[in-house]
């Protein structure tokens, strides 16, 4: 069987691509470069404190650290070289990044050559070994501060960042600006670091809507009204293993809800300073940002990651009012949209809530068949308050523990096909009630912990 290793663009019959050798060693720079960092204060620390007659012995280490700072140097200059090739970094910085890098790699063996082979510490040599150690520490931050220019941008540490301002995070998404707290925050987190100045891959800058609105060198990337002309939108939703999609180098991809939010944004004008209210249509999009901006009530990344590997209920309705959404809200349920199409609902009434059934019974129903996840529990709901369970055909979680219910609570959810877990501790379920829940094949966690079904078992 033919295997090309380490050839760019071949596909391993694993599936695997490999990056080509020089990229794989590129990559190992920002780990290699802090070896030299270490090994050269040190050296200087070594030779500052062989000053003072207590420390004197110290003097003879400062030649075998100087000389593991030049050797770690070098091959610092080496990988640092081998990645300058694969991305597009700005060429100012890099050049100041990589030439002084070079000279501090000389200097440091060059003061090596010098201590080791001038055993005679005298009054002019100590000067000039101190005089260079601090050469050597101040050229050490010049080429640290280029290369975080290189690695994090040239605003990264300046009076601009200092003087920075965040932004306050919306309350609602209804209060948000669609660029500015919406957009702009997901480019930076996502896209950010391989298009700003210093590292503007395809001479391409994310950092602001004018910039975005520029392009690059391929033209433009954002075309409002049209995803098949927006190549940002083209790259974001390529096959991961697609040489062109973006993020890339392994960065983490944007999620289910932030690429749709860059959808809606570009079919709706690619919008500037205009708040999310402002837009026609926004309620359509207002649980999406919910998420986005990870507002109260959101569902987190890794939950969503999650349901993306959900087997979908066909039977869950594509579509759902917002509307009604809002009004279990107002009611006091804490909603999380599990999935936009079709649209799946995890509800959540806190404990202790002093709402009685009669109260949220309408709202229930109107969003029954969406419902796949439900917490009602230490509510003092009892049997007949819950025989609204029985329209919520396509339930899958159930949270019923610290209510006064008993076995009749069994009968209220045998026929829902879909529920596959069902907490009733400390509530009133026997033996009776455990046995009709058995009849329901798709139920496979009961948790039963302080009740007569619990001790029956």
């Amino acid at each position: 069987m033919e295997c090309k290793l380490f050839i760019t663009g071949e596909t391993h019959p694993s599936g695997m691509i490999f990056l080509d050798l020089s990229t794989f060693f590129g990559h190992l720079h920002p780990m290699v470069v802090h070896l030299p960092i270490g090994f050269l204060l040190l050296a200087a620390g070594f030779n500052g404190l062989s000053y003072f007659k207590k420390y004197k012995y110290l003097r003879t280490a400062v030649g075998i650290t100087l000389l593991a700072g030049f050797i770690s140097a070098v091959i610092a200059c080496v990988f640092g070289y081998l990645l300058s090739l694969s991305g597009d970094y700005n060429m100012e910085t890099l050049s100041n990044h990589k030439y002084s890098g070079i000279t501090l790699a000389l200097l440091s063996g060059v003061l090596w050559f010098t201590c080791s082979h001038n055993t005679k510490p005298g009054f002019l040599t100590d000067r000039i070994l101190a005089a260079s150690s601090v050469v050597v520490v101040a050229l050490l931050f010049y080429v640290g501060h280029q290369g975080g220019n290189l690695t994090h941008g040239s605003e990264y540490l300046s009076l601009e960042t200092l003087t920075h301002v965040e932004r306050t995070k919306p309350l609602t998404p209804e209060a948000a600006f669609v660029f500015e707290d919406i957009i702009a925050p997901v480019l930076e987190k996502r896209c950010v670091g391989c298009h700003r100045a210093g590292k503007r891959k395809g001479e391409l800058l994310l950092t602001s809507w004018d910039n975005i609105m520029k392009g690059g060198k391929h033209g433009e990337v954002v075309v409002s009204g049209s995803l098949t002309k927006s190549e940002l939108y083209q790259r974001i939703t390529l096959d991961r293993d697609d040489e062109d999609f973006m993020p890339s180098d392994g960065k983490p991809p944007l999620t289910r809800s932030e690429t749709i939010v860059i959808k809606w944004w570009i079919m709706h004008g690619a919008v500037r300073n205009k708040m999310l209210s402002e837009i026609a249509g926004y309620d359509s999009i207002q649980q999406v940002v919910s998420q986005v901006l990870a507002l109260p009530g959101s569902m987190t990344t890794s939950e969503e990651n999650s349901m993306a590997d959900h087997t979908v209920n066909p039977l869950i309705p594509e579509k759902l009012d917002s509307a009604f959404i809002n009004a279990l809200r107002k009611k006091g349920f804490i909603i999380r949209l599990m999935s936009h199409r079709p649209v799946m609902l995890d509800l959540s009434l806190p404990s202790h809530s002093q709402i009685k059934m009669s109260d949220i019974e309408k709202e229930l129903d109107a969003v029954s068949e969406n419902i796949v996840w439900l917490n009602l529990s230490d509510n003092n709901f009892n049997d007949y308050d819950l025989k609204v369970l029985r329209k919520m055909t396509n339930l899958e979680k159930l949270r019923l523990e610290k209510n006064p219910i008993g076995d009749a609570i069994a009968d209220e959810v045998k026929d829902l096909k879909y529920l596959n877990a069902i907490n009733l501790n400390e509530t009133k379920l026997t033996k009776k009630g455990m046995t009709v829940l058995r009849q329901n094949p798709s139920i496979k966690k009961i948790y039963c912990w302080k009740t007569e079904a619990e001790q029956s078992k």
